[in-house]
């Protein structure tokens, strides 16, 4: 995709929410300093002009869990490109693009936002790859739910009634309590299902620290969820799991729901990565060993502080780094001030299922709300608050100033 040699272009790889908001805070600084499309273009990358609504994954008809994306990048001067991203060449400053058509196609840049978000970490476990469900990718999400209806086909048994969830942490906690509502509401309302949480760890939730764990164990028992502690999965196969301990658990349903990593097309970036394959990044987001490249959201370790807190790969933290990102790659080519990333304020909102949620502020996760008051600002959070802003060009480009986005 040539450009005007006079025209400056800001590549974005991905849909995703750092993505969005990249586009939406790049776009913002153009129309700040009535910069025209033809002398800056901002181009979006990816298979699909979709946001997938991935904080909600876990909930039921996850067809359903996604927003267009094309209006609003149209609304504000966007170029959406469709296509998978699959080659990086760094020193030409260029990507190469497999269209859906199948052919190629390079787009050259003058900075480059690196937003393509995180995979769920599947390790070599025997029959992992071939019977565990997952809410990681929408088409996961449609998979398990698939799943999940045509259990009503299978005659009543123990394995077909209980499900197995690999992972204590928020994904595996949201999915397991959001469980025995969906099983009931499909084997029927005296169905008795039976959920068990898997956890390699001594605790349950173990990244949340000991403050909400005990309304957390409170949730579970109350929602009959059990759990499994200090024990892995060795191996599944098609009637069940096999734990590190040595204890067989018959089960139609495992879901996977142990560990995030970034993207693979981190690792084109020629740069230092984290455990979990970040690139790590300066405090405005760009990768310093690679001129003209910013990487967001769950592709970069990012420093939300002074003291010590990285970005997690969270809605929340990728939101508001796309915003910083965007600006940052438009300023550069603009002339004008870079921001640099910080996000003081953080907030987890955990859904319980049928008990509620809790609700904790900063990074030691103080309790401020639990039950059905924290359900409601679950539900504002996941339906209202990190879908796109409508497509209407000034409430669009309002919505990405950096210093507000994620403010909480």
């Amino acid at each position: 995709m040539p450009k005007n040699p006079s025209t400056q272009r800001v590549v974005i790889v991905g849909a995703g929410f750092a993505a969005m908001y990249a586009a939406l805070s790049a776009a913002r600084l153009r129309d700040m300093k009535g910069v025209s499309s033809k002398e800056l273009e901002i181009a979006l990358v990816a298979p699909e002009p979709t946001l997938v609504i991935r904080p909600r994954l876990y909930e039921p008809k996850p067809e359903t869990l996604t927003a267009p994306l094309l209006d609003v990048l149209k609304a504000i001067d966007v170029v959406y490109v469709q296509g998978r991203a699959e080659t990086i060449d760094t020193k030409s400053r260029a990507v190469e693009i497999a269209t859906a058509k199948g052919a190629r196609e390079t787009l050259s840049y003058d900075r480059l936002v690196v937003a393509t978000g995180s995979r769920l970490f599947r390790p070599s476990i025997p029959g992992l790859a071939e019977y565990a469900f997952s809410v990681d990718q929408l088409d996961d999400a449609v998979a398990l739910d698939r799943h999940l209806h045509s259990l009503a086909d299978r005659p009543a048994s123990a394995a077909r009634d209980t499900v197995v969830v690999a992972g204590g942490g928020f994904t595996g906690i949201e999915v397991a309590t959001e469980m025995p509502a969906r099983l009931r509401a499909i084997l029927g309302k005296n169905a008795k299902p039976r959920v068990v949480i898997v956890e390699r760890n001594d605790a349950i939730a173990p990244d949340m620290g000991a403050g909400p764990r005990p309304v957390i164990a409170g949730a579970l028992r109350e929602l009959n969820v059990e759990t499994r502690l200090g024990a892995g999965v060795a191996s599944l196969d098609d009637t069940g799991v096999t734990l590190s301990d040595g204890v067989r658990i018959e089960s139609a349903t495992v879901i996977w729901a142990a560990g995030m990593r970034a993207a693979p097309l981190t690792a084109q970036i020629p740069a230092e990565r984290d455990n979990f394959g970040r690139l790590l990044v300066d405090r405005e987001l760009r990768v310093p060993s690679v001129p003209g490249v910013l990487a967001t959201g769950d592709a970069a370790k990012a420093a939300c502080d002074d003291v010590g807190n990285y970005a997690l790969m969270s809605c929340q933290h990728a939101t508001r780094m796309g915003a910083f990102a965007g600006h940052n790659a438009a300023a550069e080519l603009l002339g004008e001030p870079l921001k640099p990333y910080h996000q003081k304020a953080y907030v987890t909102c955990l859904d319980l299922g049928a008990y509620g949620a809790l609700f904790t502020r900063g990074w030691d996760r103080k309790v401020e709300m639990v039950g059905d008051v924290a359900k409601k600002t679950k539900r504002e959070i996941n339906t209202v608050w990190i879908y796109p802003p409508r497509a209407e060009r000034a409430a669009a480009l309002a919505s990405a100033e950096p210093e507000r986005v994620t403010d909480v």
